[in-house]
C-alpha cells in the first residue's frame, strides 16, 4: 500500500491509498459541510443539495449521468452526514479518467429551479417514510435532546417546515461556499493512477476558486433528561440512551469502541447474552458515534412494550456491575479479535478503504493504514477498558423512548 497527497493551487486536496494488486478503484468526493454546518432557517439543506447535484450539469442533463453510470458500470452513491456529504464511484481502473470527469462534473450542477420544486416534494415523502420506521424519530429526537443548542443538533434531514420553507436561490449559495475546492478532498483506493488522477483534476477544476468557510466547534452543555413519544402504531418499543464519548480525534475511541463490542455487541456481548439470547429483546446493543469535537455513547432497545421496563432494569444492571463483575481478559481478547477481522475483511473492498481514508482525513488530516488502525486496537489494555467500563454509571445520560403507549420507561 502507498499513500499519497498532493493539495492543487485552488485548495483542493487529493487523497489516495494505492493497491496495484488490486482489480478496482474507488473515487469520491468528501464535502466537509453536512447539518451541523446549516443555520436552523435552512436545516435539511446539505440532504437537499445531495439529492440535486444528480439532476443534471452545464454539461450533462439528469439522464446523462444516470446513462453514463450505467456504462461505466459503476457502483455508485451518495450520503449525508452530519459533517460530510459524499459522492462515489467504483470502477475498473481503465474508467478512472471517466469517472473522475463525471464526479467532477457534479460537484458544480445546475441546480435549476423546476428541478429544486420537483425534488422538493421527494425530500418532504422521505422525511415523511422515515418517521413512519422504527424507531419512529427516536434518533432525531435523542440528538435533539443531548445535544441541545450545538449544532450537531440539527436533523439530517430537516423538518417538513424548514424543506418546505426553502428556496432554490439559499441552496445556491450554500453550494457556492460550502463546495468550495478548498472545502472538498478528492479520495481515491485501490488500482489508482496518481499522477495522472492529479494532471486531470487540476485540469477539470483549473476555474474553481477558493472561499473561506468556517465550521462552528464546541463542546455540547450537557445534562440529565427523559422523553417519552407516543406512536400508536408501533408494535414495539424503542428506547436510545446517549451519554458522553470521545471525539473522532481521541485515541480514547479505540478503547470505547472496544468497551462498546463487549458490553453491546449484536452477538456474543453481554446484552446479547442477557436480553437477546434469551428472547426477552429482539436487539439490544451498545455502541458509538464519534464526532469532531465530541462524541457518543449509545445504547439501543427495542422489545415488546410490556418488557420494557425489565429489558432497561436489566440493561442499567449489567453497565453498572463494572466493580462486581469487570472486564475479562478473555473478553478482550474477543472483542479485539472480532474488531480486528471485521477491519482486514473489510480493507479487502477498494470501497470500503475509500470511506476509511476519506473520513479519517476529512477529520483528522491522518492517513491510518489497516495495519496501523488493527494495532491501535490491539494495544488497547484490559485496565483502559475496565476503566471506561467504570466511568459509564457517573456520566449524564439523555433517554428517548417511543412505542405503542406512554408510561412503558423508568
Amino acid at each position: 500500500m502507498q499513500f499519497r497527497h498532493e493539495i492543487l493551487d485552488n485548495g483542493l486536496e487529493i487523497v489516495a491509498e494505492i493497491n496495484p494488486d488490486a482489480f478496482s478503484q474507488s473515487l469520491g468526493y468528501f464535502v466537509r459541510t453536512g447539518s451541523r454546518d446549516e443555520v436552523p432557517e435552512i436545516a435539511g439543506v446539505s440532504h437537499f443539495l445531495e439529492h440535486m447535484v444528480f439532476k443534471g450539469t452545464p454539461t450533462r442533463s439528469s439522464l446523462d449521468v444516470n446513462r453514463m453510470l450505467d456504462d461505466l458500470g459503476s457502483q455508485s452513491n451518495a450520503y449525508t452526514s452530519e459533517e460530510q456529504t459524499v459522492y462515489y464511484m467504483s470502477v475498473l481502473p481503465e474508467h478512472q479518467l471517466s469517472a473522475l470527469d463525471l464526479l467532477t462534473d457534479l460537484m458544480r450542477p445546475t441546480l435549476r429551479r423546476e428541478d429544486f420544486d420537483t425534488e422538493k416534494q421527494v425530500i418532504l415523502e422521505e422525511i415523511a417514510m422515515y418517521d413512519d420506521q422504527p424507531p419512529y424519530g427516536a434518533m432525531e429526537r435523542a440528538m435533539e435532546e443531548y445535544f441541545g443548542d450545538h449544532p450537531l443538533a440539527t436533523r439530517v434531514l430537516g423538518t417538513r417546515q424548514t424543506v418546505s420553507d426553502l428556496t432554490a436561490e439559499a441552496m445556491r449559495a450554500y453550494h457556492e461556499q460550502r463546495y468550495a475546492p478548498n472545502n472538498l478532498c478528492l479520495v481515491a483506493a485501490g488500482a489508482v493512477d496518481f499522477d495522472a488522477l492529479v494532471k486531470e483534476t487540476a485540469v477539470r477544476t483549473r476555474l474553481w476558486t477558493s472561499v473561506q468557510t468556517h465550521r462552528k466547534r464546541q463542546p455540547p452543555v450537557l445534562r440529565s433528561s427523559s422523553v417519552e413519544l407516543v406512536h400508536p402504531p408501533a408494535t414495539q418499543q424503542y428506547t436510545l440512551e446517549f451519554s458522553p464519548g470521545p471525539g473522532i480525534q481521541d485515541p480514547q475511541r479505540y478503547v470505547n469502541r472496544i468497551l462498546a463490542s463487549i458490553l453491546g455487541d449484536d452477538s456474543g456481548s453481554r446484552l446479547f447474552w442477557e436480553l437477546t439470547d434469551k428472547g426477552l429483546a429482539d436487539l439490544a446493543v451498545t455502541y458509538t458515534s464519534e464526532f469532531e469535537d465530541c462524541g457518543i455513547f449509545g445504547i439501543y432497545l427495542a422489545c415488546a412494550p410490556e418488557q420494557q421496563n425489565e429489558n432497561w432494569e436489566r440493561i442499567q444492571f449489567v453497565l453498572a456491575d463494572a466493580k462486581a463483575n469487570p472486564i475479562t481478559e478473555r473478553e478482550l481478547e474477543l472483542a479485539k479479535n472480532k474488531v480486528r477481522s471485521g477491519m482486514i475483511l473489510a480493507s479487502e473492498r477498494p470501497s470500503n478503504r475509500l470511506f476509511s481514508v476519506g473520513n479519517g482525513w476529512l477529520t483528522r488530516r491522518k492517513y491510518e493504514s489497516v495495519r496501523e488502525a488493527t494495532e491501535n486496537y490491539q494495544r488497547v489494555s484490559l485496565e483502559q477498558v475496565q476503566s471506561a467500563f467504570e466511568q459509564l454509571a457517573q456520566r449524564p445520560r439523555v433517554r428517548v423512548s417511543v412505542g405503542p403507549e406512554s408510561g412503558n420507561t423508568h
